[in-house]
């Protein structure tokens, strides 16, 4: 008797000790899936529910298009590449170097002993100041692509800026971007198009002077002009005989060698957003 009340004992502690087993092992799966914790799945669930504004800054290769088919910036063609959650604003306008960007009417026609075009005031444009605007402008989590250095070349006022210049002014746009938690990334100058012989070539300054910003700053930079000048050749846009409205190349640019149709401005885009995606950086979870 003795006997048979161990041996149901032994019995029922086991059974007891299975059933609990089996529910920590139940709890254990439920905490895990409710946690998080079983793989990155749910923080890149997190990211894509947060909504992300995109704010460009350049000239009229990335500015939206005007009433005329052509010219199309491919800053107006980047939205469409990213998830709905990402809104992408598009400050950049035409004509414009890094100064008359950010000091709109205040830059005067006369250069300084410094060989800078002199300002007649130090308040910002209408643009700049919007996207500083604590409450409405660039917020944490925002990102700051700035791209100039065409227009910048100019040797007259207002527009030309100087090396030295150039990068100030990139820097203080970049820092302010970082100042509010946004993350600024900067590119060199998207190439014309341009051929010695069957090879199409660079053609624009300021690429050293937006790597310089970049290591000072700790910002990525998207190096648009070799980039672009890639694509160029792959299409095989060189040799050229100069007429830029037919044919390929038509198709690609304006009637000029600089400025973008809608194909064009499509494809820019996509080296910029395949960048994006090379260099890993977290927008890239916002891609399409």
């Amino acid at each position: 008797m003795k006997n048979l009340r161990t041996v149901i004992t032994a019995v029922l502690v086991i059974a007891l000790s299975s059933l609990g087993l089996g529910a920590a092992s139940a709890a254990d799966t439920t905490a895990k899936h409710c946690t998080g914790t079983s793989g990155p799945a749910a923080p890149a669930t997190r990211a894509a529910a947060q909504p992300v504004t995109v704010w460009l800054a350049g000239d009229s290769t990335m500015a939206n298009p005007g009433s005329a088919r052509c010219p199309v910036g491919w800053g107006s063609q980047f939205d469409a590449l990213f998830t709905s959650d990402v809104t992408v604003r598009n400050q950049a306008v035409g004509g414009r170097s890094i100064q008359t960007w950010l000091y709109e009417g205040n830059v005067s026609g006369t250069k300084g002993s410094d060989g800078e075009c002199r300002l007649t005031s130090t308040a910002y444009s209408a643009r700049w100041q919007a996207m500083l605007n604590a409450g409405t402008g660039m917020k944490a989590g925002d990102y700051l692509f700035i791209q100039f250095g065409i227009n910048d070349s100019s040797s007259a006022c207002p527009r030309h800026v100087g090396p030295a210049r150039y990068r100030q002014l990139m820097t203080t746009m970049a820092q302010a971007a970082l100042a509010r938690g946004a993350h600024p990334v900067l590119l060199t100058p998207v190439a014309a198009i341009t051929c010695s012989g069957g090879t199409a070539t660079k053609n624009r300054g300021f690429v050293s002077e937006t790597f310089a910003v970049g290591s000072a700053t700790g910002a990525p930079v998207v190096d648009l002009q070799s980039l672009s000048v890639s694509l160029y050749n792959s299409l095989r846009f060189c040799p050229h005989n100069g007429d830029y409205g037919s044919g390929p190349v038509g198709a690609f640019f304006c009637n000029d060698h600089t400025h973008f149709e809608t194909y064009g401005a499509q494809r820019i885009a996509g080296l910029v957003a395949g960048d994006v995606r090379r260099q890993n950086l977290p927008l890239a979870g916002h891609l399409g």
